[in-house]
């Protein structure tokens, strides 16, 4: 299973950081399409992402046309608030990419008239403009390692039964 989390010029190094630490507790690779709003160095970013820098899979993109042409057969699907499909009626396959645009104004449109057939949008009441970035990439990777039975991941969350024999 390979998830591929693809921002489109992120903008707040904050956003970026949570992503990067959803990526790596999801084993996602996060491919960063420059320009970036913030340095790679900035604070905030390493910050957000904690100490899971160092557990990541990061790509690199100098441009758009770029991260196209270095994948030309991927997967894509695109998260935009402008497509009538909603995430969950997509059968992700096992090597999927998921794209995100930068908070301000999205995936650009001609990027989206160009792959109408894979937009795909989470759903939310009409009157708001969009959900949080870290979010919807969070909400999106987990979609996909649902459909797939969350595979090499362990049940960690282990309760032991003598904190409930106690509970009110």
């Amino acid at each position: 299973m390979n998830i591929h989390i693809v921002l489109h010029e992120p903008e707040i190094p904050q956003n970026t950081g949570n992503i990067a630490r959803t990526c790596a507790v999801a084993g996602c690779s996060l491919h960063l399409i420059h320009p970036l709003g913030f340095s790679t160095d900035d604070k905030s970013l390493r910050h957000a992402g904690l100490d899971y820098w160092h557990l990541l899979d990061v790509h690199h993109y100098k441009d758009t046309p770029s991260f196209f042409a270095e994948h030309p057969d991927a997967a894509l699907f695109f998260f935009t608030t402008k497509a009538p499909r909603v995430y969950t009626e997509v059968s992700y396959p096992e090597e999927t990419w998921l794209m995100f645009g930068k908070e301000s104004a999205g995936i650009p449109e001609d990027i989206l008239f160009g792959h109408a057939d894979h937009c795909v949008r989470i759903p939310m009441l009409p009157t708001l403009r969009s959900l949080n970035l870290s979010n919807a990439v969070a909400i999106a990777a987990y979609e996909v390692l649902r459909q797939h039975g969350f595979p090499d991941m362990q049940n960690t969350g282990q309760l032991r039964t003598h904190c409930w024999e106690d509970a009110p």
